[in-house]
């Protein structure tokens, strides 16, 4: 079951649900918009290597916005901290802003029960586009959980500011089935 706006008020008013800072005005029928955070990364290495971490460059987006390029991957992140320990979100791109080019969260939209943070957000514009620090560009459903929950404790947990790729942290577990 999928929450609709009003329960996700309710939700947020009795605590099952966590949207800091919380704004009825980003409340949908059946979904809650979140807003991009001021700041970006983008990946600096020509080849990126799952194994290792991966330098970064940070870039700060100011009052007059900041261009996207296509062909590059940009981590950005949630201005709200959301999370839930009883419900089941998926993040997705805003359709507004997919009608200007833009794909966010096509390969990582669900978070786990039990995450609390600011979400991280994979940008890739397919043509150049000018963002802005504050605009809604993605709207995060809740789904009821159903069965034993095991909360979310890992490399993301408590998240601000976009992260990069903590892949390599699960190496020793990766290293156990490599052939």
């Amino acid at each position: 079951m999928i929450l609709t706006g009003p329960e996700i008020t309710a939700a947020t008013a009795d605590g099952r649900l966590r949207i800091t800072p919380f704004d009825r005005a980003q409340v949908n029928p059946n979904s809650y918009n979140v807003r991009l955070g001021s700041t970006l990364l983008t990946y600096t290495a020509p080849v990126l290597d799952a194994h290792r971490p991966n330098p970064t460059h940070r870039i700060e987006i100011d009052t007059e916005g900041y261009v996207l390029k296509p062909g590059q991957l940009y981590l950005g992140h949630t201005i709200e901290e959301v999370g839930s320990d009883t419900l089941v979100p998926l993040l997705f791109g805003r359709s507004s802003v997919g009608r200007l080019g833009l794909f966010v969260e096509i390969t990582a939209p669900i978070g786990d029960i039990g995450f609390h943070g600011q979400w991280t957000l994979m940008l890739s514009p397919i043509r150049p586009l000018r963002v802005y620090a504050g605009m809604k560009i993605g709207q995060i459903i809740f789904f009821v959980a159903v069965g034993p929950i095991t909360p979310y404790a890992g490399k993301y947990q408590a998240s601000t500011g976009p992260q990069p790729s903590a892949y390599w942290r699960d190496l020793p577990a990766l290293e156990a089935v490599a052939p």
